[in-house]
């Protein structure tokens, strides 16, 4: 790919999200951000006030009058695939709000789109750019944490008002399922659900969820959108203690197991875990998004491989719906790759 000192980009959706896009793109230097588009006229009024932006109400329309070159698709998820591939089509690079897509078809569809244009299709997985998994993520490739045995994800919030098109698997879940599949550098073998749906008018908004992964690595899911407080926290157990992470704070903490501190001789050997120290880890703190859309122009400029592909926004989406799929059937399902 040709490197630009500048590229014009444009955002798809402009609502609670997308005003994030346009805030962080308007902050970049490598970015001259030109248009918005949203079938909403007041939204579209609202923002372009703000930046003096173009507007449009047809993103086709956008992209081939502003002759654009990066654009963040941040729509309801059941545009993403249709919105995508017009733009992927027409010599777009395009970062897609998560979950990739509605369905395993239509996320295909857009990765063969952009391999057909020779354009960039990233996931907007956020949580893979927040600094607390990056530190995390350091600390396991150094192995630290020796052998890992769980990884365990708490994500719980108040019912959103603005989500109506998916349940809180394909919203929140998959989150944590991205973050564990980047920290265990593994594929899910088998999964198994709980769900309810109390509030939620299209589908479930509680999860109590199993991962099983290749390489013997269990994660687990408490996920829902009835808890009266927001809480994003991880932690990954392993044989020489635990992390726990603060998505929030990005507040890391690492709790060493005081056995595997003194059999530094046998360290292949698990005899049990004995309370140790409790240290708070520096972690430099930026926004997640801000990350996430500079590694998108890195990967367009082709500095970088992209850091969240399509294919790996597909093996989320596959996963999450094995976990629906097992939520309605009461049983465990083994995961088949490509599905």
């Amino acid at each position: 790919m040709s490197e630009k000192k500048s590229y014009r980009a444009g955002v798809v959706g402009v609502g609670a999200m997308g005003r994030y896009h346009v805030r962080n793109y308007a902050e970049m230097d490598a970015v001259d951000l030109v248009a918005i588009c949203d079938t909403d006229t007041s939204a579209r009024e609202r923002i372009s006030g703000a930046y003096k932006l173009k507007t449009y109400a047809d993103h086709i329309e956008m992209a081939e009058t502003e002759r654009l070159d990066v654009v963040s698709v941040v729509v309801p998820t059941h545009l993403h695939a249709q919105v995508s591939c017009d733009l992927l089509e027409r010599g777009v690079h395009v970062l897609v709000e998560k979950p990739i897509a509605s369905t395993v078809e239509q996320g295909q569809g857009m990765i063969e789109a952009a391999r057909k244009a020779g354009t960039v299709l990233m996931v907007g997985h956020v949580e893979h750019f927040n600094p607390a998994i990056n530190e995390i993520r350091k600390r396991l490739a150094r192995s630290e944490l020796g052998k890992v045995f769980q990884i365990h994800a708490r994500r719980l919030s108040p019912f959103p008002l603005r989500i109506t098109d998916v349940g809180v698997i394909l919203d929140l879940a998959s989150h944590d399922i991205e973050v564990m599949r980047h920290l265990v550098d593994s594929d899910v073998a088998r999964v198994f659900a709980e769900v309810a749906q109390k509030a939620h008018a299209l589908g479930e908004d509680l999860l109590s969820g199993l991962l099983r992964f290749e390489n013997g690595v269990i994660g687990v899911l408490d996920v829902n959108w009835l808890t009266p407080t927001k809480v994003r926290q991880l932690t990954i157990l392993g044989e020489n203690g635990m992390y726990l992470a603060d998505y929030i704070t990005q507040d890391v903490f690492w709790y060493q197991n005081s056995q595997m501190m003194h059999q530094a001789s046998s360290r292949d050997v698990f005899r049990g875990v004995w309370e140790g120290d409790m240290i708070k880890v520096r972690v430099e703190k930026r926004e997640p998004l801000r990350e996430e859309l500079d590694a998108f122009l890195e990967a367009v400029r082709g500095h970088i491989p992209v850091p969240v592909s399509g294919e790996d926004g597909l093996d989320v989406l596959s996963t999450a719906k094995w976990l629906v799929e097992s939520g309605v059937t009461h049983a465990p399902i083994e995961v088949e790759h490509g599905r």
